[in-house]
């Protein structure tokens, strides 16, 4: 019983691995049931793959590609019709619908079966057009089966094409000619980005309508490399859409079938080959890019180690808020899907994945490299130093190649500016050294000034102060009171020194005073007033020499006043002004 458990596992896992990355729903659209028969090769092959295949015709009224709001199918492959129109179940607009819900649409066309007007609509809207006569063929006079069209030359033998660019992949590459019989010829519009010309024809064909008796073709719809035989398109939703210009390719007669090209010898198609190459993508067997861990974090800077090998994390995942000119390291897990199971992405050598730190335009474009790969995936990697400029940015990813599905990866973070603690201090900053000490010369100076200014005293001040000294110790409070000199300055025994003292105290305080009230320096001090000072009341001040406004008497008349001065023989006498 174990083993055979085990073998159900194994079948089950086989079954299931086989399978397309998107599901294995495919829906065949065949007008006539019996013409299936043609294309049995082609049928066994999708079978193989895991694929369950429905077939149905257009005129079937219960034919529908959704249900309850869903897609009914993955993928939708449609036959020429011989009528006029694919249905009230297929029209222009339930196509563009399927495709919008990320289904795959492969459609055949041939010169033999005039294709309907609501087709070429289709195509139309995906700027892909078609010749206005439905009966056109596209023939080469020189690249064509000399075996099965010695006449018509409408069998072309082309070998399969090589890369579009140096960046996309050769998915339908190889060696060997594929014959394309009665093929119709399409021109892509040059506007949209999301059309690829899987094969073109060679600058010898044209298209033109066989039906139409002329030797010469003077207006053809498309010429030489104009021509795409082979056409795709994918969506910016990634889903598929592949035209195929000759369903007779896909006919089994023709998947091992023996030509001869003009000049050469015989040789077998690989039509097989490169109709499973064609389906395979369309499908999405290959060619499916899947995006697993996304990460970014601060880094640290590790001496002694290069690369990403000297980076090292710092705090933890995914954080919304950095700080600017901080290092941050961003990594993104990326896989590519192939028929059966994810592969590690290789990016090749004329292309690059890219990283973009962006607010409104990228402040920076940086190249992933990658630093690991597991059996089913590569981590690519990138550290930065952030921008001088805060606000909400961007980490995006925006990877689109021919023939891959689309990658646009984006996390928004927040850079905010330096923290008031965060800023560097001031001598750190080299450029500032010269205006530090342009403020500490200042400051300096200023406080040398002012000392030299306040213990720098005049001499007459000094000669004040002996007067004051020598009549203090000649008074009363001190010799007889046996007062301290200090309290006979105070009140109330300021009061009962003589005059002479209190007009010395009163004049040594205002020269005092002087030296640092910039008022007096320029107003210079006001005289004693003897009768003023003894009656109690405020003397005036002088202004420039003269006595202040409102001092004058009646009639402009100065008020007689009386002061001591000191004679010859040291006694105070009064003189009237």
């Amino acid at each position: 019983m174990r083993w055979l458990s085990s073998l159900l596992l194994v079948a089950l896992l086989g079954l299931v691995g086989a399978l397309s990355s998107t599901g294995n729903r495919l829906l065949v659209v065949i007008e006539e049931l019996s013409q299936k028969a043609k294309y049995s090769t082609f049928w066994s092959d999708l079978e193989e793959r895991g694929y369950k295949i429905t077939y149905d015709s257009p005129k079937n009224e219960k034919l529908s590609l959704f249900q309850h709001g869903e897609k009914a199918f993955d993928h939708v492959l449609l036959l020429p019709p011989k009528s006029k129109g694919l249905g009230p179940a297929l029209t222009p607009k339930l196509l563009l619908q399927f495709i919008n819900q990320n289904g795959n649409i492969m459609l055949t066309l041939s010169a033999n079966s005039p294709t309907p007007s609501s087709i070429s609509s289709f195509l139309l809207e995906l700027d892909i057009h078609l010749p206005p006569d439905r009966d056109s063929v596209v023939v080469d006079h020189f690249n064509y089966d000399s075996l099965s069209s010695p006449e018509q030359h409408d069998v072309l033998i082309l070998p399969r094409s090589t890369s579009l660019r140096p960046d996309s992949r050769k998915y339908f590459g190889g060696d060997g000619l594929v014959a394309l019989p009665n093929g119709v010829a399409q021109e892509l519009g040059n506007r949209s980005p999301l059309l690829a010309s899987i094969l073109r024809a060679k600058s010898t064909a044209y298209s033109y309508n066989p039906k139409d008796e002329i030797e010469i073709v003077e207006d053809p719809f498309a010429v030489g490399e104009q021509i795409a035989l082979v056409s795709s398109m994918q969506a910016r939703n990634s889903a598929r859409f592949t035209v195929i210009g000759s369903v007779e390719a896909l006919e089994d007669r023709w998947f091992d079938a023996k030509v001869r090209p003009l000049g050469g010898k015989d040789t077998n198609t690989i039509n097989r080959e490169f109709l499973k190459q064609i389906s395979a993508w369309t499908f999405k067997e290959v060619g499916v890019l899947n995006v697993g861990k996304v990460e970014h974090h601060l880094s640290s800077r590790s001496e002694g180690a290069a690369g990403n090998d000297s980076m090292t994390q710092l705090g933890y995942l995914n954080p919304t808020i950095y700080r600017i000119k901080n290092d941050v390291t961003f990594n993104v897990e990326l896989s590519e899907y192939t028929y059966d199971h994810y592969a590690p992405l290789k990016i090749g050598d004329g292309d690059a994945l890219q990283l973009e730190f962006t607010m409104l335009s990228p402040f920076h474009r940086l190249e992933l490299v990658p630093i690991s790969t597991t059996p089913n995936t590569t981590m690519f990697s990138s550290t930065f130093k952030l921008p001088d400029q805060h606000g909400i940015f961007s980490f995006r990813v925006n990877y689109k190649r021919p023939f891959l599905t689309n990658v646009d990866v984006k996390r928004e973070v927040t850079v905010r500016h330096f923290a008031h603690d965060e800023w560097p201090r001031s001598w750190e900053i080299s450029a500032g050294w010269v205006w530090i000490a342009g403020v500490w010369i200042t400051i300096t100076g200023w406080v040398a000034f002012v000392s030299i200014w306040l213990w720098s005293e005049p001499s007459y001040v000094q000669e004040k102060g002996a007067l004051l000294a020598e009549c203090l110790q000649n008074s009363d409070c001190i010799m007889v009171d046996r007062h301290k000199a200090t309290d006979c300055l105070r009140p109330p025994l300021v009061e009962t020194l003589p005059t002479r003292c209190q007009q010395l105290k009163k004049g040594y305080g205002e020269c005092k005073r002087g030296m640092i009230d910039m008022r007096k320096r320029f107003r210079g001090n006001q005289p004693i007033a003897v009768s003023k000072e003894l009656e109690g009341e405020k003397g005036g001040q002088l202004y420039a020499g003269g006595r202040a406004l409102g001092e004058t008497g009646i009639g402009g008349i100065e008020k007689a006043e009386t002061e001591l001065i000191e004679g010859n023989d040291g006694e105070l006498r009064k003189r009237e002004k």
